[in-house]
């Protein structure tokens, strides 16, 4: 929207209509922002929005405490402005630029949600067309490793519809999963299993014990999976399976991080990457297929546990320590994702080493 064409003045009386999921306005001073749109693509979640419905939110943009927005949201803002109250005149915006990312291009977590412009994108970077299916443009590009992991971790946004194409055939569905799903086939599985394996130990805090075990060693998992499988990268060979392989594992989530039906992990791939586990687990545990089972049903519940909060992380709007977490994540995709592979926990990342560390202006770099 331009803000050069002349804009209404807005009553009290009609404000006072928009506050809602279906028609949400929130003013700075005495602008008016129709933020209706944003609500699906705002990446504290669009309760954390629809609690300012209708009142002025230029304290909680530079708030410390909850996050201080960089200048990145008040340009998104500017996208949506409709007018001003009536009897006011229109401020200057606050907000002081950030400092950019040499590895993502990038300065704050608002800028995840910024729309790409996909025509001048692809003219500029002659990378992906996010109109076109992505998986055989990746295949056929011809691109060295060192330009694809440039590109890959470079945010964009896709606003063409619900997620940009990936096959655009018939298995364009088994790469959507929403984050329902996850816990619905799941926790069940693991119901069951537990309850199995309850039927070999001695009593219900072994059971527990065993499952809590399971529990935490998933914190390693992930983090191990996250660094070392997922982020690759540098280590990985330079030819195009290899760079397929890494696209479709996590590849496109850092392309497109807010896309929300390829956050959490399809349940096909689950199961491709969760049999190998299940395996070590029964070959550690040899002399108790009971004990075996009862810590893997424990490490799945903490794949659960990880997925969802991944999810919640980049959509909804979280108590506190989550909005830390919340924080810490983010800045992995926007700052350095060569750090902070913890997602439920910062603690493998303070152990090896990687943890995400904030200085004056953001995150320290990496060397």
């Amino acid at each position: 929207m331009s803000t050069s064409r002349p804009l209404p003045s807005i009553s009290a009386a009609e404000f006072e209509k928009h506050k809602s999921a279906s028609s949400c306005y929130v003013t700075i001073g005495s602008k008016v922002f129709d933020v209706t749109p944003f609500l699906g693509d705002h990446p504290g979640g669009e309760d954390l929005i629809l609690d300012y419905a209708g009142k002025d939110i230029a304290e909680i943009l530079v708030d410390e405490t909850s996050h201080t927005h960089s200048e990145s949201a008040y340009e998104i803002l500017d996208d949506y402005l409709v007018g001003f109250l009536e009897g006011s005149r229109p401020p200057s915006p606050p907000g002081t630029p950030a400092i950019t990312s040499s590895l993502t291009g990038m300065s704050s977590e608002e800028e995840l949600s910024i729309p790409t412009d996909i025509s001048t994108d692809y003219k500029v970077h002659k990378f992906l067309d996010l109109n076109r299916p992505l998986f055989m443009q990746v295949w056929n590009g011809g691109f060295s490793k060192e330009f694809y992991l440039q590109q890959v971790h470079r945010p964009r946004h896709y606003k063409g519809g619900e997620s940009a194409p990936l096959f655009g055939n018939f298995l364009e569905p088994l790469s959507k999963t929403p984050w329902y799903v996850v816990p619905t086939i799941w926790l069940p599985c693991i119901a069951y299993g537990t309850y199995e394996a309850s039927k070999g130990l001695p009593n219900n805090w072994v059971v527990a014990g065993l499952f809590f075990f399971g529990l935490c060693l998933w914190t390693l998992v992930e983090y191990m999976l996250h660094r070392c499988l997922f982020h690759i990268d540098e280590k990985m060979p330079d030819n195009r399976v290899a760079i397929t392989m890494h696209f479709l594992l996590h590849g496109i989530h850092h392309y497109l991080p807010m896309d929300k039906l390829r956050l959490v992990m399809p349940p096909t791939l689950f199961l491709a990457l969760a049999t190998p586990f299940w395996h070590l687990a029964h070959t550690i545990f040899a002399y108790n297929w009971y004990v075996g089972t009862n810590v893997f049903c424990g490490g799945i519940f903490g794949y659960v546990c990880y997925d969802l909060t991944h999810y919640f992380l980049h959509h909804r709007s979280l108590p506190s320590y989550y909005r830390e977490l919340k924080k810490y994540h983010l800045q992995h995709h926007f700052a350095d994702y060569q750090k902070g592979f913890g997602v439920t926990s910062k603690i493998w990342d303070k152990v090896f080493g990687t943890e995400l560390i904030y200085g004056p202006s953001g995150p320290v770099k990496s060397e």
